[in-house]
């Protein structure tokens, strides 16, 4: 089936060629103004000004959208999610507002352990009832890729839960879905004096169920003083990789403790969080292939800095933003306040946010070659504005839903 989207205001990030972005290449966001999309079997086909559309496109087909007044662009790449989770946290949400640290919420028996032991006593039929319906809120709010973590299980019988619901999101969604096996999240209270044992279950024990089932693609480890060392971190890594999983890392959330190091030695695909950097971490990440993935509205909703996204970017980083969605750090995966916190709080340009939400953040789940850009070949996944005056009314309006409707595949989502 073809689709045309003519009389399209502005079609935004047009590009020929799959490049991680960095430095100023960042700002460039190429777009056509007066524009059509030609979409075959829910992959574009061709696109330009609407006064060539008559040249070339001889062929009109029957199907034909007025998009009169839209901007178009390609759907949010959500690369950094915990969206498989059993119930939530707002006791721990009303500990924040009355002092309480992370570090102190989790003391008391919050945090990712008060998560595990909900998922514990939630069947896997319920957990995918409840991600079901986070996706597709997700969807409707312009997301069409995001990775999902394990992590809440911290045992055999729940990691190995969690990751057959993500595989069959995956199955069932029509947007892509990318799978992270994140079992050393934290250490369960059973080995809080012994490190060793639980990394030894995670090595001998889950990953090779994880690898005879195909259930994750990539491995992640919580790097961070009080829970996994960077050396504790790379024994993980280095065992995840023996079955083909690439890490994608937590890193450098409260504490520069050599994670970022050890994680570009182990060719990572992205370290995420980045909210405290030292001038050393800055220089190696840029010298590395390594995307500096940053979580704002973690920040946000922990009253924390903000990760340094001025100076990455003027190091030459690769940086993505990713909304992070988890029930204790930050409930909400809604990419678009994710890129209007980047504007407001991070100082990054409008057309800055939008490529590390689209191209970079695909870049990060490795779906750079199908999503992430108007390019033809790529699949039609595409968010519709509601009648908007420039690009960045869409950060600078904040608060408001200017999503008109989203289509994947071809297809609008109801």
């Amino acid at each position: 089936m073809a689709t045309l989207i003519k009389n399209i205001k502005s079609l935004v990030n047009i590009r020929e060629e799959h490049l991680l972005l960095r430095g100023n290449a960042l700002s460039q966001l190429h777009n056509i103004n007066d524009a059509y999309v030609l979409v075959e079997d829910g992959i574009i086909a061709a696109y330009g000004e609407m006064k060539k559309l008559p040249h070339e496109i001889k062929n009109m087909p029957d199907h034909i959208i007025d998009a009169s007044g839209q901007f178009i662009l390609p759907t949010w790449c959500d690369s950094h999610t915990h969206l498989v989770f059993a119930g939530s946290r707002e006791n721990e949400f009303i500990d924040k507002i009355k002092g309480l640290t992370y570090a102190e919420i989790a003391e008391k028996g919050g945090g990712i352990l008060n998560s595990a032991r909900k998922l514990n006593d939630t069947s896997e039929d319920q957990l995918f009832i409840d991600a079901w319906k986070r996706l597709e809120e997700l969807s409707r709010l312009g997301t069409g890729a995001v990775e999902i973590k394990s992590g809440y299980g911290l045992t055999i019988a729940s990691e190995l839960k969690m990751l057959r619901v993500i595989k069959k999101l995956k199955e069932k969604s029509a947007i892509k879905i990318k799978s992270t096996f994140l079992g050393a999240h934290t250490f369960p209270t059973i080995f809080k004096e012994n490190h060793q044992g639980y990394i030894n279950e995670i090595i001998n024990e889950m990953l090779p169920v994880i690898a005879q089932e195909k259930l994750a693609d990539y491995i992640d480890v919580f790097c961070e003083s009080g829970f996994f060392s960077a050396e504790e971190m790379e024994q993980i890594c280095n065992a995840g990789l023996q079955y083909g999983l690439k890490p994608k890392l937590h890193i450098n959330q409260l504490n520069s403790i050599g994670g970022i190091q050890s994680a570009i030695k182990m060719n990572a695909l992205s370290v995420d969080h980045l909210e405290t950097m030292t001038d050393q971490d800055i220089q190696d990440l840029s010298r590395s292939t390594t995307i500096g993935t940053l979580l704002p509205t973690a920040a946000f909703f922990l009253r924390m800095p903000y990760q340094p996204a001025r100076k990455l970017i003027d190091a030459n980083c690769a940086i993505a933003i990713a909304s992070d969605f988890n029930p204790g750090s930050t409930p909400s995966g809604n990419m678009n306040f994710v890129v209007s916190l980047s504007c407001i709080q991070m100082k990054m340009l409008p057309e800055e946010a939008i490529n590390a939400a689209t191209t970079n953040g695909a870049f990060a789940m490795e779906v750079e070659k199908e999503l992430g850009s108007i390019s033809i070949g790529k699949k039609a996944n595409f968010i519709f504005t509601k009648p908007i005056p420039s690009l960045a009314y869409l950060p600078y309006s904040f608060g408001t839903n200017l999503i008109d409707k989203v289509m994947i595949n071809g297809q609008f989502l109801n």
